[in-house]
């Protein structure tokens, strides 16, 4: 009896045994699969941030080239209008220059045409003037009724006045033509190493005494402003000379008519200045005068078109100079207060 009560809890111990080592495999297992998949999951987890970390560096290498592009874009959209303008610009020039050019041709041929019969004129009035002088030493030499000489010479006297106007007006009218002339020949001149103060002082003084010669009564306080920086620039000092006087004489005119308004209350004062600004000779020439009114602004570079009376000016002055300008791949550019200032700057390249 003991045996067999001993033989069942060895059974029974063995049963347990057994179902401890079989829930032991089965943990074990368990245990194993769940490490697996927990690590599964990591592997996966680090993956999916890889993946992340990987997409935020292309998004940003994308951000960054859509801005460079983008750059770019901008970049030559600013070219392009940079080139349109210029194109725009170079297209107006040409207008300009076909304009000129077409009525430099038309001036020429009219100026031409003209000359020949003007010179007979004034060559004629001036032998005529040279006759009638010898016909009043003629007269006076001879022996003659009374009252005769004194009739003979009061019609004389106004014969030689009337030639005297046509002389006059026939030299006027030959200085119009030799304008016109000018205004139409093609520049053709050698670009000098010029030194731009001393051209302008100097004809800064010239136009000055010029002026004084046939309006003694003309005084004007200069002040000028000549920058040493700008040496010798590559110019046709004849022509730029040319523009010189013009701004000048139109500046003393419109200062002395000034003064016929003002009288003692006004001081004509002439600014002339000299500046260097990168690759630009810039000359300034300004008045006090009377100013340029705003109606007639957009006319004063037109050939022919003057404020000043008749007999006085031909309209070709500015308009000259404007073209001279143009030839030299320069600007002339005017600002004006009516009954205050006219400011005419000339940029020139070296």
């Amino acid at each position: 009896m003991v045996l067999i009560d001993i033989s069942i809890q060895s059974r029974v111990v063995i049963g347990i045994s057994a179902m401890l080592v079989l829930f032991a495999s089965f943990l074990v297992v368990f245990i194993s699969n769940q490490r697996k998949k927990l690590q599964y999951h990591r592997n996966l987890q680090a993956m999916h941030e890889e993946q992340q970390n990987l997409l935020k560096e292309q998004n940003i290498l994308l951000e960054q080239r859509v801005k460079e592009r983008t750059a770019e874009l901008s970049e030559q959209k600013d070219a392009l209008q940079k080139t349109l303008q210029e194109l725009k610009a170079s297209q107006l020039q040409l207008i300009q220059k076909e304009k000129m050019a077409s009525l430099g041709e038309l001036t020429s041929g009219i100026a031409h045409e003209i000359q020949n019969p003007l010179n007979f004129v004034l060559n004629f009035s001036e032998i005529n003037t040279e006759l009638l002088l010898e016909v009043k030493q003629r007269i006076a030499s001879e022996t003659l009724p009374k009252h005769f000489p004194d009739d003979i010479n009061l019609l004389i006297d106004d014969f030689s006045a009337n030639q005297h106007k046509i002389l006059h007006h026939g030299k006027r009218a030959d200085g119009i033509v030799k304008n016109m002339l000018q205004h139409a020949r093609r520049h053709t001149g050698a670009l000098e190493l010029t030194d731009l103060n001393e051209l302008a002082d100097e004809y800064l003084k010239l136009s000055y005494h010029g002026f004084r010669a046939k309006h003694k009564t003309f005084i004007c306080d200069f002040q000028t402003s000549f920058d040493g920086a700008i040496g010798r620039i590559g110019i046709i000092p004849q022509d730029i000379g040319h523009i010189l006087i013009n701004l000048f004489n139109n500046a003393f005119y419109s200062m002395n008519e000034k003064i016929k308004i003002k009288g003692n209350d006004y001081e004509a004062k002439l600014f002339v200045s000299t500046e260097r600004k990168g690759n630009k000779a810039i000359v300034i020439v300004k008045d006090n005068g009377l100013g340029i009114p705003p109606t007639i602004m957009d006319k004063i570079f037109q050939p022919f078109f003057t404020t000043k009376p008749t007999g006085e000016a031909t309209g070709l002055g500015l308009s000259l100079s404007y073209d001279i300008i143009k030839a030299h791949q320069a600007e002339l550019k005017v600002d004006s207060k009516e009954k205050e200032y006219a400011s005419f700057t000339m940029e020139l390249n070296y």
